[in-house]
């Protein structure tokens, strides 16, 4: 994977201030410090500031002064949560939803309203809206498909499929680092991901106050679970340690540097599916993939610097591809929401 080495970089992170004067600019305007410290609390989401000052020369009040202002302006966020598809804990699902002309937007935000959806996008080719969405099963599935978003006003057509299996997510897409995580490594091997662990009542406290604060610390964990920090620490390491529990930066691709977002259906036979897997999987540039149900089984998305780098994934990805039925590329247009978070507001 060398020449592939260099895109896992995002943006410069060399050459910090420690003085901590000029600050963030506008959202994607983030300079060496801010990308220094994005660095280091994308490796480990709950770095103390100490170790994130120590990481990029900077005082910690100006640590955390920075990290404040990127929070509070909605550049980054911290996310903590687990993940169904893993767990094997209901149906998750890709819906495309065919809108009138004129009624797009107004379908788009809708949709980032409703608890169900994690991801809201529009995306060049027809008036599509691409939803992700988690139900409890194949009958709220259909419930939530067939009455509620099948009866907003503007709703032309919709077609679904289900996710099948999940391959690589955002926490699998790693701007600032050049080694893949464990998750993306497993894909390229075409090995399967250990069995995940047992799952409690406590483990599920735990992350419900993690998603409150990513960053709490052990003590509040502990007082907020009634246990001791030893119980705390050692739960919290044991998720953290698997692939289960999602606990990381959230941040728009764009923020860090890599605007251009691409969207790709794929049709692959089932005899060729587990190759192609393996050669998508090392590409870095690919922040998710998952195998669907319907007429074209894989899903994917990319991000990228420009679009003569979208290109050129495209070309000399998809190219080396065996066995490709079908193919189906779109940009996206704009995110109503991302891993939860809504992105546009009215």
């Amino acid at each position: 994977m060398a020449a592939e080495r260099s895109s896992w970089h995002g943006g410069g992170a060399g050459g910090a201030r420690s003085d901590g004067a000029g600050g963030s600019g506008p959202a994607g305007d983030l300079d060496a410090l801010d990308h220094g410290i994005l660095k280091v609390l994308h490796r480990d989401p709950r770095a103390p500031f100490a170790e994130v000052a120590a990481a990029v020369g900077a005082h910690e009040r100006t640590v955390a002064r920075r990290l404040e202002r990127m929070t509070a302006d909605g550049r980054v966020a911290f996310v903590a949560a687990l993940v169904p598809e893993y767990l094997h804990e209901g149906v998750t699902a890709e819906i495309a939803v065919r809108c009138a002309p004129g009624r797009v937007h107004e379908v788009a935000l809708t949709l980032a309203a409703l608890d169900e959806t994690r991801s809201v996008e529009v995306a060049t080719g027809a008036l599509d809206v691409f939803v992700e969405l988690q139900a409890a099963g194949h009958d709220a599935l259909l419930t939530l498909v067939d009455t509620v978003i099948g009866r907003l006003d503007g709703v032309v057509d919709i077609h679904s499929s289900v996710v099948l299996r999940l391959l690589l997510t955002a926490s699998d897409w790693a701007p600032y680092d050049d080694e893949p995580t464990d998750v993306r490594r497993h894909a390229v091997e075409g090995t399967p991901l250990p069995e995940p662990p047992v799952v409690d009542e406590l483990d599920r406290r735990l992350v419900e106050l993690l998603r409150r604060d990513a960053r709490m610390s052990t003590t509040r964990l502990a007082r907020g679970l009634s246990v001791g920090e030893t119980t705390a620490r050692r739960r919290l390491a044991r998720l953290t340690a698997s692939h289960v529990l999602h606990l990381r930066l959230h941040a728009d691709p764009a923020v860090l540097g890599y605007p251009v977002e691409g969207r790709f259906r794929l049709g692959v036979p089932h005899r060729e599916l587990a190759a192609a897997i393996r050669l998508l999987a090392r590409e870095p540039a690919l922040r998710h993939l998952v195998v669907t149900s319907g007429r074209t089984s894989l899903l994917g998305y990319s991000s990228h610097r420009d679009t003569r780098d979208f290109q050129e994934f495209t070309g000399r990805v998809l190219a080396r591809l065996e066995g490709v039925t079908s193919t189906e590329t779109a940009l996206l247009m704009r995110t109503y929401k991302r891993a939860g978070f809504a992105s546009v507001r009215n």
